[in-house]
């Protein structure tokens, strides 16, 4: 039997501005003790979280920041579920605003945990927003929006907040007349000469021309450092995210690392319309990085961001020593992912040639040692294969997900709506892409860039709609692995599905594919492609590159 506990009973009321972190610590305490399922019930209202006491837990987070960039990963924990199993956290449509730089919830080494009816947001985003009221030869007129805040310090702006501030950063523009944002050069950081003209009025001056931009449109400024995330669900199983707004992000968004089975439904990834924000995620909005399981997204809608909704991959980890026969070295590469484990015994791992991205060895993990946050010493079952080249890389096979994404809206998103490279089955369904700045869905796989592994062995791609997504470079549907090694017989990628899907295109090709084996493109509608001119015939609309056994049929121009 399921037992509930009121947060009113430890402490937390609604409405009042109080600090509720206290108060969810306790509940969640109590919780942990029951050995039945809890339901933690809220009276529906505005709960205020603040960093004071909040957990500060360091949490080493895939794709965030370098060493260099935020040398302390001390995570300040709005509402920390650590440890406990069988707890439903229902806000009866509740708002939850957090203050300061803030992880609003994480979920760690915990099982049946269930997030719903709730939204989050924050009192004072780490995004500024600037609307463009005037453009003159030289310079624009913007008014600041209401919640972003500002200061002059020696006639230099900087944005500030709730105990932080910041000045440069990366920047994109919102268009409301198409609902696109795109990535620009900072239009703050570029001009020679800031004028208040009065309060949340500001003229920014240039010495040469102004930058492309009109009236109306929105500049939106951020903090260009991922120091924390929007939450984090690490070593847990069975996680459910029903019903919940995710209305601003700091960093990345919703971050799952090594968990199994995490599945939203219902979730709206985009700002609370009262705010009057543009955007809602600092960066991508889900971001899965070795998983194992299933991962379902459904029902959801994806709206503003400064990065990609939904990236599912895993890690590839450079070889780097062989002390023995049964041991090798690993290392993490790229500069923001390191620190966390990426390898468990009984893990199986295979070893990929990094110049064409193929498996040529198998093997088991026996034990795992870590040297230091980017060095890992793995013993092995059986030895090494002696044919490792320099700068080849090992992929962890047991953590690759199964994926389902369905029934999802994807819009406001500057470059690619879905990324996945997982060995195991991809469906991505009955889903609608709106002029998403890049591909609608990129299958990449690298191990001299990102390193995010890893091979695709069944995908789905199916009666999903496109709108004017992609341009002239990036195709709706892009198949890139990033091997140097290309050739038709040593494909990257196998058994990939694209049917019965429309494409309401103008000059952007629906797929661009590489290395791939298996490939389908079936029935699928391309629409507007005729008044264009481009292409003639469906098959214009698809480039491959050492491809093989690869069937286009069915498909048609409207």
């Amino acid at each position: 039997m399921e037992k509930i506990f009121h947060i009113a009973d430890f402490g937390a009321k609604p409405d009042l501005g109080e600090d509720a972190v206290p108060a969810f610590l306790r509940v969640i305490e109590a919780a942990g003790t029951q050995d039945c399922p809890v339901k933690i019930s809220l009276t529906k209202g505005r709960y205020d979280f603040y960093p004071e006491h909040a957990a500060k837990v360091p949490y080493y987070v895939s794709n965030t920041a370098s060493e260099t960039e935020n040398p302390d990963v001390t995570k300040t924990v709005g509402i920390w579920f650590k440890g406990i199993k069988n707890v439903t956290l229902d806000g009866n449509g509740s708002l939850f605003v957090f203050h300061g730089k803030m992880t609003p919830l994480v979920i760690d080494s915990c099982e049946h945990i269930e997030i719903r009816n709730l939204s989050i947001d924050f009192e004072r985003a780490t995004m500024s927003e600037l609307e463009v009221e005037a453009a003159g030869p030289h310079h624009l007129d913007v008014r600041v929006k209401r919640d972003s805040w500002y200061a002059f310090d020696n006639s230099e702006l900087f944005w500030v907040g709730e105990g932080w501030r910041y000045q440069g950063g990366p920047a994109g523009q919102y268009d409301p007349a198409n609902n696109t944002i795109r990535r620009i050069p900072h239009p703050v950081m570029e001009a020679v000469k800031i004028e208040e003209l009065e309060p949340n009025r500001l003229r920014l001056h240039y010495a040469t021309d102004v930058p492309e931009t009109k009236v109306g449109n929105i500049f939106q400024l951020r903090d260009g450092i991922r120091d924390q995330v929007g939450a984090f669900v690490v070593h847990s199983r069975d996680v459910t995210w029903s019903k919940v707004g995710m209305h601003f992000m700091h960093g990345l968004g919703i971050v799952c690392q090594f968990s199994e089975n995490v599945s939203f439904d219902e979730m709206s990834m985009k700002p609370r319309v009262d705010s009057g924000r543009t955007c809602a995620g600092f960066a991508d909005l889900i971001h899965v990085s070795g998983c194992r399981g299933l991962i379902r997204v459904e029902n959801s809608d994806f709206e503003g961001a400064h990065d990609d909704a939904i990236n599912v991959h895993g890690t590839h980890l450079r070889i780097v020593d062989r002390p023995s026969p049964y041991q090798i070295v690993v290392r993490f590469m790229h500069g923001q992912s390191y620190g966390f484990e990426p390898f468990f015994a009984g893990d199986e791992i295979e070893f990929i040639r990094a110049r064409s991205l193929t498996a040529y060895s198998s093997n088991t993990v026996q034990a795992v040692q870590r040297l230091d946050a980017r060095d890992w010493l793995l013993t092995l079952d059986n030895p090494s294969p002696d044919s490792a080249e320099e700068h080849d890389v090992v992929e962890n096979v047991t953590w690759t997900p199964q994926v389902t994404i369905r029934n999802n809206r994807f819009a406001r998103i500057p470059t690619r709506g879905i990324l996945v490279t997982t060995r195991r089955k991809v469906l991505i369904e009955n889903n609608r892409f709106e002029r998403t700045g890049m591909s609608a869905i990129l299958i990449a796989d690298d191990a001299e860039s990102w390193f995010e592994s890893g091979l695709v062995r069944d995908v789905t791609i199916r009666n999903n709609r496109f709108v004017a997504c992609g341009d002239a470079d990036h195709p709706v549907i892009l198949v890139a692995p990033e091997n140097r090694e290309v050739r038709a017989e040593q494909p990257v990628h196998l058994n990939i599905r694209i049917e019965e899907n429309v494409f309401e295109q103008t000059d952007a090709d629906i797929l661009h594919a590489k290395s791939t084996s298996g490939l389908y493109v079936l029935n699928n509608e391309i629409a507007g492609a005729a008044s264009s001119g481009k292409p003639i015939r469906p098959e214009d609309a698809v480039s491959l590159l050492a491809c093989s056994d690869v069937v286009i049929s069915g498909n048609r121009l409207v």
